[in-house]
């Protein structure tokens, strides 16, 4: 019998920087592990433009081919919701887990203050993606 995917969302309020980049590392790093989608409680019209270049520099991912600045109802139910760190009420989805990064929104930043949290983001997918296999396979 097969195992249902587990279905991982990353929010913060805008759905335009910490949550997109968390997003686009999850499906690259973690695709076999668990699906990756971001959303917010409120859209911009495009995803922050300095995430997007430095993730096509650090990974060659063009976040803006597949994504875009979602609502939290435009995202299927999911079962694991990461907050990145709101600084305000984080928005509330339905799920079996929840955890918050509590990452600083390198908005507006210098491009190495980003690249930290792009380091920061990759280094908690690869845990959450360890913690999750070791609960499957339980």
């Amino acid at each position: 019998m097969k195992k249902d995917v587990v279905k991982v969302a990353f929010v913060c309020v805008h759905n335009s920087c910490r949550s997109q980049i968390a997003e686009a590392l999850g499906k690259r790093l973690a695709c076999d592990v668990f699906e990756s989608y971001s959303a917010g409680t409120e859209t911009k019209p495009q995803i922050n433009q300095d995430a997007v270049r430095l993730m096509k520099q650090k990974y060659q991912i063009d976040m803006e081919k597949t994504q875009y600045s979602k609502l939290l109802s435009d995202i299927p139910p999911v079962d694991v919701v990461i907050t990145m760190g709101c600084n305000v009420d984080c928005p509330n989805l339905p799920c079996k887990y929840r955890e918050d990064w509590g990452l600083e929104d390198p908005t507006g930043k210098s491009d190495e203050e980003f690249a930290y949290t792009i380091e920061q983001i990759h280094t908690k997918i690869i845990e959450l993606s360890k913690r999750i296999q070791e609960y499957i396979s339980v």
